[in-house]
């Protein structure tokens, strides 16, 4: 066999259980990522998607696992990496080393034990085993007569902490020299909160993402006046806009973007106040679940919820929406583990752009705003679905998961899916076999959907807004790869569908062609 080579165990046929292991040697190998299979997605073997968390490849070369980033088609499976017996170290960025943990709990009470002491016991062993990497600083993690490598990690654009890696192998006794480079997922140009990714300075053999790779995204400028069109739309139909985010990441950008509208709002009517919500930030859990609705009603009742008394009773697109009460409009998270990652995500504000740190300087608070409430116990959780099916009062809710196939959104859509008053909005990719893709689909033409097994109508208005997606497009992909001043020679086209795949291996052809330089572009099978 001939060395470095890549082995693709996972992202192959898709855009989840991203698995790479690059052959250094022989004796030696990395993997990148070890994540969960999501949707109708399946495992290189065929086993059934989300279902399937074994591990089915050797592990006797493997010296360390590279996780890009945190989300859960990315380290979804390290568990049971570990259950399999690895005993290497996972290196990841410095802000990736505050955010895995608490993932991998997550992960390790939905797939192992609630007990504490092992959860304990569990996520001790997960923080001894991490190396934090600062980014652009070279790592040595091998250094003998016949392989030296090393491993750099650079800012990614993705999420927080997510970076693309550069690893240097060096084979003394050959004097050959290979520099591959695995982008995990990049970020599109302008994200909010997080720097734009920079290409690096060459590449011999690039491993890049195609989740976005037959299509461009709308401008940041334009999808924030999408995001409060439909948010307008929806209101005045006193209704709720539920928007399905992902715990990290997208529901960070989310509170950012709508902290901005807000902002905007309140400067526009010259009102300038940050009146706060009548709901406190943190619903008591009470004794039962009616004990919480009950409080959590009267609290509206006394206030209102969004709307002034005698506020917004018509259909959406009429001039009533200009009554919406942008100041006292709640922005609901309902979702412990976002609000867990949010903290963290203001904790590590010198990793944030300048935009977002300037608002900071100006006395904002882009992810800790006063209409933002958190719900964090499961009791309050269902006061909270019912309260907002009962009551005619605008509100927008973000709950994980990001693709409706688990998680506290499914309460709010098996509650509202058929009542037209309320929204559904996408930012995020729905992957093939989820239950978003089955209402991003099918919703629109007044279909239907299964949830826990039972059948949904979808009558709820269904709404898309593709920029804000976490992932660059096809041009970010293009532009990847070509500002490099030293172009690879071999590209693997991974973690999208098909189509995604064809077309960003086309548009790339196109360019090399354009500057005459070989390369062989493939897309693993």
């Amino acid at each position: 066999m001939n060395y470095p080579d890549i082995l693709h165990h996972g992202s192959k046929d898709g855009v989840t259980g991203s698995c790479h292991q690059l052959l250094m040697d022989a004796e030696h190998s990395l993997l990148i990522d070890c994540g969960l299979f999501q949707g109708a997605e399946t495992s290189p073997e065929g086993k059934s998607g989300a279902g399937h968390l074994a591990i089915e490849f050797p592990l006797d070369t493997i010296r360390a696992l590279v996780a890009t980033h945190v989300h859960i088609d990315h380290v979804g499976r390290i568990p049971y990496l570990l259950a399999a017996g690895f005993k290497g170290p996972i290196l990841c960025s410095e802000p990736s080393a505050k955010l895995l943990p608490i993932v991998l709990e997550d992960a390790f009470k939905l797939g192992f034990s609630r007990e504490q002491k092992q959860v304990e016991r569990y996520i001790k062993l997960i923080e001894q085993r991490i190396i934090a990497l600062p980014y652009k600083t070279w790592f040595t993690l091998h250094d003998t007569e016949n392989l030296i490598c090393r491993i750099r990690l650079q800012r990614a654009g993705h999420i927080l902490g997510s970076a693309y890696v550069e690893i240097d192998l060096h084979y003394p006794q050959s004097s050959e020299k290979k520099r591959i480079v695995f982008s995990g997922d990049l970020g599109a140009p302008h994200a909010p909160l997080l720097p734009a990714p920079k290409p690096p300075y060459r590449a011999d053999i690039l491993v890049i993402e195609s989740t976005y790779g037959d299509r461009l995204h709308e401008d940041r400028r334009s999808r924030r006046r999408r995001l409060e069109s439909v948010i307008e739309h929806a209101l005045a139909d006193n209704g709720t806009v539920l928007i399905p985010a992902f715990s990290i990441g997208r529901t960070q950008e989310l509170l950012y973007e709508l902290e901005d509208i807000i902002h905007r709002k309140l400067n526009a009517d010259g009102k300038g106040r940050g009146s706060r919500v009548a709901l406190s930030p943190r619903l008591p859990p009470g004794d039962d679940c009616m004990d919480a609705g009950d409080r959590a009603t009267q609290d509206a009742k006394a206030e209102g919820l969004g709307v002034r008394e005698g506020g917004v009773r018509g259909k959406a697109g009429s001039d009533s929406k200009a009554n919406i009460d942008w100041p006292a409009l709640p922005i609901i998270l309902d979702s412990p583990l976002a609000s867990r990652f949010t903290q963290v995500y203001r904790d590590l504000k010198p990793f944030w752009d300048n935009e977002a740190l300037q608002r900071v300087k100006q006395g904002r608070n882009p992810l800790e705003f006063a209409q933002l409430l958190t719900v964090d116990s499961h009791q309050a959780h269902l006061a909270m679905v019912r309260h907002l099916t009962e009551t005619a009062r605008p509100a927008i809710v973000i709950a994980g998961n990001g693709m409706c196939s688990s998680g506290r959104i499914v309460n709010y859509l098996k509650s509202m899916l058929h009542d037209p008053r309320h929204n559904v909005l996408f930012v995020g990719y729905q992957a093939q076999g989820t239950p978003g893709r089955v209402i991003q689909t099918y919703g629109p033409r007044g279909g239907y959907v299964d949830l826990d097994g039972q059948r949904y109508d979808i009558r709820a208005q269904i709404h898309t807004i593709g920029g804000y997606s976490a992932h660059a497009d096809q041009k970010g992909l293009v532009n990847f790869v070509t500002r490099m001043r030293e172009w690879p020679s071999e590209v693997r086209i991974v973690h999208g569908e098909p189509e995604a795949k064809q077309q960003l291996s086309a548009a790339l052809h196109v360019r090399y062609k354009e500057v005459e330089w070989d390369v062989s572009i493939a897309i693993p099978r």
